[in-house]
């Protein structure tokens, strides 16, 4: 499978860093272990507001059956992973942080400038590597009102 990482996150905080985008920082939708994200994306063509949910996979590939893509956008129609979400970026993990063994792992990913971290156990991100190119998409589950 190509998804590396998945779960529900809701939003907590919305903080404009331009015009066009926001930083978001969410926690896990149900509490089943820690783990924090910090994300910009681009709210003027995704916008997500607080208490928002959304489903959240990091992926290596949009192909369904997990083979590897070139990292370019496929014209042709083809059922790819981008079918099951509403927003995507294509980015590099840059950085891979953990103070001791027992400590959180900290991942960081640049989309271009958009900028994620996500925080949490390292057995949850374990499948997540240094210098690998990563899918980050998002499915909104719950509009607050």
């Amino acid at each position: 499978m190509s998804i590396l990482f998945q779960d529900q996150f809701e939003v907590k905080e919305v903080s404009k860093k331009f015009d066009k985008v926001s930083r978001l920082s969410c926690r896990l939708a149900d509490e089943g272990y820690e783990m924090n994200l910090d994300v910009d994306i681009n709210s003027d063509l995704y916008p997500l507001e607080i208490n928002d949910r959304f489903t959240f996979a990091l992926a290596s590939t949009l192909a369904l059956d997990g083979s590897t893509d070139s990292g370019t956008f496929d014209q042709s129609g083809a059922p790819s992973l981008l079918d099951q979400y509403e927003y995507c970026m294509y980015g590099k993990l840059y950085k891979w942080k953990q103070e001791n063994p027992k400590a959180h792992v900290e991942v960081y990913v640049s989309f271009g400038g958009l900028l994620m971290r996500l925080k949490g156990d390292a057995h949850h991100l374990e499948k997540l590597h240094l210098d690998e190119r990563l899918y980050l998409l998002v499915r909104k589950i719950h509009v607050a009102s």
